[in-house]
């Protein structure tokens, strides 16, 4: 990697310049050969055309035509993951005041790369879940999962979770923990942070997972989750850290964070008693804690219609969206969560 002397700066080579701050950010030699691959083919598409344009100069129109071109020989969940990372870099560039926009805003809301809606994946309906969540009596296991069906999270977010996320307006018992002050006057709330990465230190704890979201964001809990997660509480053993994560082990690990992997060994064993699970059987076939986010994705937005409320709950809406919501939270996205969400216990 560059030194900071020999570092692109943002105006000569806006490209060079993200890639680097990425490294910077923690990303893997990997992932930034997968963003340096799709920006330089971007690069080279604009600068072939008739009228060679900067990256920095591309419009909606430039990216539009960008992605209609990967079409026909691409797969779409390719397609899908370029626009994605160009998306993600016209934000940043956006965000450190180097872009004055990001034209890819409208490509992906005309996309919607972020709601998978495979229609070879497995449709479970509410009926079927319901009778998976009730055979689930462990009070951590079944925390993690109602967790996880009620609010669309990733397992690394869900993972990240500290006792200071969470406001419940009865609280049960709990350490004297005081919640953060964005969940201040917002009770019975989570609060889902977009910074939290693998190997950095937050909140005096070193983390083990990533989180994804693209903004953080504050979601609702409803009385059915409230109730479930004040169980857990009332049984979770005591922890050396002083981050106090949320959910910590019960067996082996005993009081320490749970990993990405125990969430999904909990939810793989479950799932196989269900008969939704089996070795090699892919993403179509088998229930995972993603599939999970798939599902409150596919039902709550079916069942609200809005599909920019969904969006701000999976954290996969620009920052002017984000701030829309943020200002409406009590208004429109709590009511409407409220009304909406599903029920999963008798």
């Amino acid at each position: 990697m560059s030194s900071d002397a020999a570092a692109p700066s943002a105006g000569e080579d806006p490209i060079g310049y993200f890639l680097d701050d990425i490294t910077y950010h923690g990303k893997s030699d990997r992932t930034r050969e997968s963003y340096e691959r799709v920006l330089r083919d971007f690069e080279s598409f604009l600068a072939e055309g008739g009228r060679p344009i900067p990256v920095a100069d591309a419009s909606h129109r430039d990216c539009m035509a960008y992605v209609h071109g990967l079409r026909g020989d691409t797969e779409p969940s390719t397609v899908a993951t370029y626009a994605s990372y160009l998306h993600r870099f016209f934000a940043y560039m956006n965000q450190v005041g180097t872009f004055e926009s990001n034209p890819m805003t409208l490509v992906m809301e005309e996309m919607d790369e972020s709601i998978n809606t495979d229609p070879t994946r497995r449709e479970l309906d509410l009926a079927a879940m319901r009778t998976f969540v009730a055979r689930i009596t462990h009070p951590l296991e079944r925390a993690l999962v109602v967790t996880l069906l009620k609010t669309g999270m990733r397992a690394g977010e869900l993972c990240n979770l500290d006792l200071r996320d969470l406001n419940l307006a009865t609280p049960g018992p709990r350490p004297d923990v005081p919640v953060r002050a964005g969940l201040d006057g917002r009770p019975d709330s989570l609060f889902v942070d977009a910074m939290p990465a693998r190997g950095a230190v937050v909140n005096g704890e070193e983390r083990t997972a990533s989180n994804k979201r693209k903004r953080k964001t504050t979601i609702p809990v409803d009385d059915e989750l409230a109730g479930v997660l004040r169980r857990w509480l009332a049984i979770r053993p005591d922890t050396r850290s002083d981050a106090e994560p949320l959910f910590v082990s019960t067996r082996d690990s005993w009081g320490q964070r749970v990993t990405p992997d125990m969430v999904h060994h909990i939810v793989e064993s479950h799932a196989r008693e269900m008969g939704w699970y089996t070795d090699g059987g892919g993403a179509e076939e088998n229930v995972t804690p993603h599939y999970f986010r798939h599902f409150f994705t596919t039902h709550l937005r079916d069942r609200t219609g809005d599909r920019g409320v969904v969006k701000y709950l999976r954290g996969d809406v620009a920052q002017d969206v984000i701030d829309t919501y943020t200002h409406e939270w009590g208004s429109r996205v709590r009511d409407v969560y409220d009304a909406e969400i599903y029920t999963l216990l008798p």
